[in-house]
């Protein structure tokens, strides 16, 4: 990890649980489970999710450390920097992830309601990802 990134939570064990959704190394720690999961996930550069979608709850991102990325389907990939919040409404297709060149952190804040679930879809293209500045 470089010097640069300073984050404030702990960097967690390797993500090893959701890995077959992610390209590259994640890290993940619970912060909480109690009544509203808080999640510190942590993404190696050039680490990203697949596209997926939260059904019924949604989701809020808190960027905590580093350089990354946050992408809605159809839309333009924004950056993301530490103090940004990205809410992420139900039922929208979305991936997030780092930069190639920097760590990244955010804290996933998963919006509980009844019936809620993940879905899991298919990997960022790599071509449409190195294009991304």
């Amino acid at each position: 990890m470089n010097k640069e990134f300073n984050q404030i939570f702990p960097l967690g064990e390797k993500n090893d649980t959701y890995a077959q959704y992610f390209i590259g190394q994640s890290y993940l720690s619970m912060l909480t489970t109690d009544r509203i999961g808080i999640a510190n996930v942590t993404f190696e550069p050039g680490c990203r999710n697949n596209w997926h979608i939260h059904h019924k709850g949604g989701q809020i991102l808190l960027c905590t450390a580093g350089r990354g990325y946050y992408q809605e389907w159809g839309k333009p990939a924004q950056e993301m920097k530490p103090g940004d919040v990205i809410n992420i409404p139900p039922e929208v297709k979305h991936w997030h992830g780092a930069t190639p060149d920097s760590w990244f952190s955010h804290l996933a804040v998963e919006i509980p309601a009844e019936g809620s679930s993940n879905q899991w879809l298919e990997e960022v293209n790599e071509q449409e990802y190195s294009r991304l500045k």
